[in-house]
């Protein structure tokens, strides 16, 4: 039996998921959360996409970690997903637009990232934008060997000082609480949230959503009620059909 999906390698920057053929796809970088490079989830949604018709590349971006362990999303090169960026716009099997799918600290990555592209003039800007359980402000460095459950004896406060993030060598307007100027960006945009998420609160998305509009953007927005960070079955395949239509619409269409 011939295989649906199939790998390929991006030399240099890691693999992608796509359908068999020599395409062109549309294309999608998917950025993972807090749970790390290592975990799955983020080739997990990659698969999910690739058996619709995108080349999904999962970028690795969080340091160290392995199989055990998340690793650490500290003094990350937002320069470097930029780089990977431009890499998967130019690889073989991609079709020439490319959008980014991020959720939790992944959601703020890539609004972080096209919003400083936007402000600096750096070209390949994603052709559209999707965040699931997106922070609205830049949040602090992530590191999973000091994360506990409140009350375990290796329990520590996360110290909003250290720095999550990079730009052109350095953190010092990346400071943790700055807001995400994304409103910068005019492509498309998708931002959902669970109403009853634990882990980043709806409210997030709301002045996201709030402040897009006031600056004339028209963000696609969905809210899923009661649902948590990890939305349920039903509403995860809601979610993902929501999703799908949006990057067909957005990464398929002719100029």
């Amino acid at each position: 039996m011939p295989l649906n999906i199939v790998r390929r390698l991006i030399p240099d920057w890691g693999t992608t998921y796509g359908p068999p053929g020599d395409g062109p796809f549309p294309a999608v970088m998917i950025l993972h959360g807090s749970e790390g490079a290592w975990s799955g989830w983020s080739h997990r949604n990659a698969v999910l996409l690739a058996a619709h018709g995108f080349l999904a590349f999962p970028f690795p971006y969080s340091k160290g970690g392995n199989a055990w362990n998340a690793g650490s999303i500290a003094d990350v090169s937002l320069d470097r997903t930029a780089e990977a960026l431009a890499a998967l716009r130019g690889f073989a099997p991609s079709g020439g637009k490319v959008g980014i799918y991020g959720v939790s600290r992944g959601a703020e990555h890539a609004l972080l990232l096209a919003s400083l592209m936007l402000r600096d003039g750096v070209a390949g800007v994603p052709d559209a934008i999707a965040v699931h359980s997106a922070p609205d402000v830049i949040c602090g460095a992530f590191d999973a060997r000091r994360w506990r459950d409140a009350g375990d004896p290796g329990w520590q406060v996360w110290d909003p000082g250290e720095r999550a993030w990079s730009w052109r060598g350095s953190s010092d307007d990346l400071l943790p609480t700055t807001p995400i100027e994304i409103e910068r960006y005019g492509g498309p945009l998708f931002l959902s949230h669970g109403t009853a998420d634990k882990v980043w609160s709806v409210e997030t998305t709301r002045r996201l959503a709030e402040r897009l509009r006031r600056h004339g953007r028209t963000p696609e927005v969905h809210y899923y009620q009661d649902e948590d960070h990890l939305p349920r079955s039903e509403a995860e395949n809601r979610h993902h059909e929501k999703l799908i239509a949006f990057l067909e619409r957005n990464l398929t269409s002719c100029d």
